[in-house]
């Protein structure tokens, strides 16, 4: 339209920091100019309007892309794509599974060349602590990782190594000085060796072998390992993945403390159970494992209260031939859980039912894993001056996950055939639309962050 110079996106519902209220959210140049009643959208603004509730863009802060060396498994193109359709507009790639892993600035120039024209949103990386890089970690940070993740058990796969505490002891007076945090897959080994020995001779196609595999006593142990190198070293700890209630004693003592510590947990431990995954369906396998329902619901009541910090979804694919592996067999098959176009109503659907509300949703999906990646200001919110990165959802709409509308490269997810509430209309970047009723639009335009 002559003479327009921005867009109002117009809503009967827009979650926004302050509450959920009906309104028009102001785009000008790709960014939020203000959010106003729509009799106060300014006569130079094109009008759209949007049929369902209108969120921030998600942010995933826990995501394996696998490229480059495993485009196979996933890559930007793919994994992008998929997180349009969800709802998700910006991603912050694990340092692992891809070739090389990005524990060297080398290897993250050759991710970001490896992304160039690709990525249908934005999205970042995580640098690696790992083989022994301490020197790497502060060029690393010079050169724009959003922090750095480790692993305390094996990671299961080439070119990424866990690290032991005298490791760790020689890389966090580097990574303290950054200021940036910790991600920690939190396992100890020796607590895994041990309840793997008892599981000697049993059926390793029954999920909760895998489970009392890997106990709630690793993760807990690890837990209080790297609260007390937090409270020596003093860098921000963040737990990814937390599925052990447990261990939430430690962490809230660590924050009465004073100290920064934080969590997450996955859509797969909000919505799965133990006692509910048949004998063989290894498409359920993650690290650590699915816990019982009671489990589960002490997750979400943490959720509530705020003692887990956001959701994320640790989306990591494979081939279909890993994920059959040993023919059903738990302690063959890979361990990962294919997610991020359907995280969105995987959780919204929890939620719906327990009595959590979108404003919930937006805090825990959107604004704390953008505050975690130090994108406060810019992603997770629709505030003036962060990016107008938007979802359009109907929450009331139900659906049954069908395989084509994942959008990842391989098609397997143990969400498929279930019936979800909360669809997503369309997920807009900038101010333009990139997925519109169920259709992607124009041509990839995600920056690296």
């Amino acid at each position: 339209m002559k003479g327009t110079t921005g867009q109002a996106f117009i809503s009967e519902l827009i979650v926004t920091p302050e509450g959920e209220r009906a309104g028009a959210v102001l785009v000008r140049d790709g960014k939020i100019a203000g959010v106003c009643a729509v009799d106060r959208v300014p006569a130079q603004y094109r009008i759209v309007r949007c049929a369902g509730a209108l969120l921030p863009g998600l942010v995933d802060s826990h995501i394996h892309i696998n490229e480059p060396g495993r485009t196979e498994w996933e890559g930007f193109a793919t994994a992008t794509r998929a997180a349009a359709a969800g709802g998700f507009t910006t991603l912050i790639d694990m340092p692992l599974n891809c070739l090389p892993a990005t524990t060297t600035v080398a290897a993250l120039k050759a991710k970001r060349k490896a992304a160039e024209g690709q990525c249908w949103v934005d999205w970042g990386a995580w640098g690696g602590v790992s083989g022994n890089n301490a020197s790497d970690l502060e060029p690393l940070a010079a050169a724009g990782v959003r922090g750095f993740k480790c692993f305390l058990a094996e990671p299961g796969i080439d070119g990424f190594s866990r690290v032991d505490e005298a490791e760790l002891r020689r890389a966090l007076p580097f990574l303290a000085r950054t200021g940036l945090p910790l991600l920690v897959h939190a396992e100890l080994p020796a607590e895994l060796e041990r309840a793997a020995r008892a599981q000697t001779g049993a059926n390793w196609r029954q999920h909760r072998i895998w489970l009392h595999s890997r106990p709630d006593e690793a993760e807990i142990a690890a837990i209080r390992l790297m609260i007390n190198l937090a409270r020596e070293f003093g860098f921000p700890l963040h737990i990814v993945h937390l599925v052990a209630a447990q261990a939430l004693n430690d962490l809230r003592r660590a924050r009465a403390d004073g100290l920064p510590v934080t969590a997450e947990t996955c859509p797969h431990y909000l919505y799965f159970a133990d006692e509910e995954i048949a004998d063989g369906s290894t498409i359920h396998k993650c690290a650590p494992p699915i816990r019982s329902a009671e489990n589960r619901e002490l997750l979400w009541e943490a959720l509530r209260r705020g003692e887990i910090d956001l959701i994320a979804t640790d989306h990591s694919p494979c081939p279909p031939e890993w994920k059959v592996r040993g023919g059903g067999s738990f302690a063959e098959a890979w361990g990962g859980i294919a997610s991020v176009s359907v995280a969105l109503p995987a959780v919204w659907t929890g939620m719906r039912r327990r009595g959590f509300s979108l404003s919930d949703l937006v805090r825990l999906m959107a604004e704390k894993p953008a505050h975690l990646a130090g994108l406060r200001g810019r992603k997770g919110q629709i505030a003036e001056g962060c990016d107008a990165d938007f979802v359009v959802f109907d929450p009331a709409r139900e659906f049954v996950v069908q395989a084509s509308g994942l959008h990842t490269r391989h098609a397997i997810s143990p969400y498929v055939g279930l019936r979800l509430s909360g669809s997503v209309i369309s997920t807009c970047m900038r101010g333009k639309f990139v997925f519109h009723h169920g259709r992607f639009c124009g041509a990839p335009r995600g920056m690296a962050i």
